[in-house]
């Protein structure tokens, strides 16, 4: 009788964690022949169903170790005592604990149903978040910077009142605005030609460290500590000052901001300063507010074109760099700018400070350079073409969402987390290789850590910066044990994640995630193995590699190696007769990884034709944070079908699923696209929907609409909608992902029909034509 296998599902509702395999080899050797990395996806700040609201007190952890106590802990409930389901150390519970403990009445932390929990650590309160707004002014037309002056007014609505907040202006020059000083506008202008070290940036701002800077962040406290220091005065309260003192000083600046004042040539571009203003905000940050949560929010309308960061020449006759021009090595500043951006990164990274970049431009702004800053401090990356558009004003809006009122705990607080950093614990046959997603290793051996690397590996702990629920990091492991050494029957695999992070509300918190999964000592046996697949978190996690590895590797060699690796996996789980194709035969748990792959391939992660090097990197950007049902959009996107034959189905991203009959619904993640078929265009063309005995027709042409708005509803970066007809421009969207199963150079090509259709089984279907590139 077959052994039951991990419920999947369960588990990552339980505990907001997918394993690609539930149960693993227990050797090394055994562990790289099954192919699919051993991994996780692990999403830190999940919102569970039923999971106590934070506990008040701190942890109680491991003498030995320093792992959490859990409910896979062993307790002896007449010695008062708990072994550390890690390294076996024999612990004494508190005496706060070791009154009150029984079999019948358990902390939170020892129940089996909570094994992830979240405490409130009594380590004092860190203060309110900081948002410091970095906002180009060399918007190309005066609509752009009037609408982004617009999104930015209202988001101070949607900030607490004690919210500190701060503003850059830049262009030409850097402006750091003076927010306490109500009488008239008040700035001090940096030169956007250097860069400024944060020595030079306190200097020349005439602030202090945070050491010297009072607690509070009203103007009055900062000015009692006027004197100090030469006459310094610390940031909190000049330069960066609360929702509430501030608010009306902060939209007159910006209701009167104007488009950058010095002139510039038609065959010029614009000077912006864009290294420089980061710069200036990364070193005021530093001094302000070190180790304690921190946004630098970016708002940029074109590349840099002066001073350091620079990515383009201010001369229009030279171009912005394109993939060739990288792949030749013939992007001059390219190695200079990503080098700056990466310093800048790292001090972020150093300081628990995040950086968000909100790119609307119709030309490239640098993303390529300027994203490992958002990667490495798990920042979020919106790339659009204009502020006007709802992709940017909507998704900005969503970066301040709140829990509904009605969560316990988290009533009214934002969903976003600062300062955040994870670690992991784990059993002692298993080791870390790193990890890929939004975050930075510290480079803190130990252990458990494994010599080969894989993303940022060479630690067990990591910086995250800034998090949200949806922030989900791919973590890979190897099995440490040797051939030789066999696994006891009873033997666990052990896995603990340890999050803190700074809570809106100010306070310090501690999430930690245990889980515990089996071994399979068996090498003739797999079939344990195979059952336990969770083929959706094993794409997204070769996903993820595929797209780390590209960052070093020629594209033919990524694509090789990920064919390879399919290959080699049928091989070995599924069924077949030597030299008969028809024989094969791959069971339920691996049946669409293989569609997976072919999606991959295809996808705008692997193949750079039709997008620009900043638009690639956008996409790995969010691919990398995101989690796997919504990763697994991005690689296979969805496709329903709406008809009066009945409700909607989906359909294969397939030419044959075109008809002119029905209306398609194409989810990219990116891309959300209405496609209305030819017949449907004509008769709403002819005001159908408008009438009393056509109201069938008007709700199917409803139907993809609400679905559509659903799925914006709930996704960051919002999509951009597009609503289109057969063989219009805009279609070109949805024809750009189907697979082209019938081509011009297809067979029976019936006469008298346009060149773009075919008849196939008494149905007149779309041909894809397919010369232009080869994917």
């Amino acid at each position: 009788m077959q052994q039951a296998v991990v419920d999947i599902a369960a588990q990552d509702e339980q505990n907001g964690v997918r394993f690609s395999w539930n149960v693993w080899p227990s050797t090394r050797l055994e562990a790289t022949r099954i192919v699919a990395p051993l991994g996780c996806m692990y999403s830190p700040l999940k919102r569970i169903e039923g999971m106590p609201p934070a506990l008040p007190y701190n942890p109680i952890t491991c003498s030995g170790c320093g792992a959490v106590l859990n409910p896979y802990c062993q307790i002896d409930f007449r010695t008062k005592l708990w072994n550390c389901a890690f390294c076996m150390t024999r612990n004494h519970f508190p005496a706060y604990y070791a009154e009150n403990i029984t079999e019948q009445n358990l902390p939170a932390e020892l129940v089996p149903r909570f094994s992830t929990v979240e405490y409130e650590l009594q380590s004092g309160d860190a203060g309110p978040p900081l948002f410091l707004l970095v906002i180009d002014t060399c918007a190309s037309v005066d609509d752009e910077l009037d609408n982004l002056k617009d999104s930015v007014q209202q988001s101070l609505n949607l900030l607490p009142q004690d919210a500190l907040v701060g503003l850059i202006t830049f262009g030409t020059n850097v402006q750091v605005h003076d927010l306490s000083f109500a009488d008239c506008p008040r700035s001090v202008v940096f030169r956007g030609t250097q860069e400024y070290a944060t020595s030079k940036v306190q200097q020349l701002l005439g602030i202090v460290g945070s050491a010297n800077a009072p607690q509070g962040g009203g103007a009055q406290a900062a000015g009692q500590a006027a004197g100090g220091q030469s006459g310094r005065v610390p940031a909190i309260g000049k330069y960066l000052v609360s929702v509430e003192e501030c608010s009306f000083t902060l939209e007159s600046i910006l209701s009167d901001l104007a488009r950058d004042p010095w002139p510039v040539p038609s065959d010029k571009r614009h000077a912006r300063c864009t290294g420089a203003a980061l710069s200036v905000a990364v070193g005021l940050m530093e001094t302000s507010a070190p180790q304690r949560g921190a946004r630098i929010m970016a708002f940029i309308s074109g590349p840099a074109t002066s001073g350091p960061g620079v990515i383009v020449s201010q001369d229009k006759s030279e171009n912005i760099r394109s993939h060739v021009d990288l792949t030749k090595n013939q992007a001059k500043y390219h190695k200079a700018a990503t080098a700056f951006y990466t310093g800048l990164a790292d001090r972020c990274v150093a300081a628990n400070h995040v950086i968000d970049l909100f790119a609307c431009s119709l030309d490239q702004v640098g993303m390529l350079e300027m994203g490992v800053c958002c990667k490495k401090t798990g920042g979020s990356v919106v790339l659009c073409d204009s502020f006007g558009q709802s992709v940017f004003k909507e998704s900005f809006r969503r970066v301040f969402r709140r829990h509904d009122e009605g969560v316990q705990g988290e009533g009214g607080h934002m969903q976003m987390g600062f300062a955040g950093q994870i670690q992991i614990y784990t059993s002692r046959e298993i080791k870390i290789s790193g990890a890929i997603g939004p975050c930075s290793s510290l480079k803190r051996p130990a252990p458990n850590v494994a010599e080969v690397e894989v993303g940022e590996g060479g630690t067990s702990v990591w910086s995250m910066g800034g998090l949200d629920p949806s922030t989900t990091i791919a973590f890979y492991f190897e099995v440490a044990a040797s051939q030789t050494q066999a696994l006891p029957a009873h033997k666990r695999r052990m896995i603990q994640f340890m999050t803190q992070y700074q809570h809106s509300s100010g306070r310090y918190r501690l999430r930690v995630t245990t889980v515990c999964g089996l071994w399979h000592s068996d090498p003739n046996d797999l079939t344990m193995v195979a059952r336990s697949f969770d083929q959706e978190c094993a794409a997204v996690l070769m996903a993820r590699l595929a797209v780390h590895r590209a960052e070093t590797e020629e594209q033919s060699d990524i694509l090789r190696w990920l064919d390879r690796s399919l290959i080699r996996l049928g091989a070995k789980f599924a069924s077949y007769r030597k030299d008969e194709p028809s024989s094969f035969r791959l069971t339920p748990e691996f049946s669409i990884f293989p569609q997976f792959m072919f999606h991959l391939r295809r996808s705008q992660f692997l193949q750079l034709f039709n997008s620009s090097p900043d638009e690639s990197t956008y996409y790995k950007s969010v691919l990398v944070k995101e989690n796997v049902v919504h990763s697994l959009v991005m690689i296979q996107p969805s496709l329903l079908c709406y008809s009066f034959n009945g409700p909607p189905q989906p359909v294969l991203l397939d030419a044959a699923s075109v008809r002119p009959d029905c209306i398609l619904l194409l989810d990219t993640f990116f891309h959300v696209v209405v496609f209305h078929g030819e017949t449907v265009a004509a008769w709403r063309a002819q005001g159908y929907q408008d009438q009393e005995e056509h109201v069938n027709f008007r709700s199917l042409l409803a139907a993809p609409q609400a679905d559509a708005q659903l799925i914006m509803d709930a996704r960051f970066p919002v999509p951009r909608y597009i609503v289109c007809d057969q063989h219009k421009s805009e279609a070109r969207f949805l024809m750009a992902k189907l697979n082209p199963s019938i081509t011009h150079n297809s067979t029976n090509p019936s006469a008298g029909r346009a060149p773009h259709t075919f008849l196939s089984s008494n149905n007149w279907i779309l041909c894809l034509r397919t010369d232009d590139v080869s994917l």
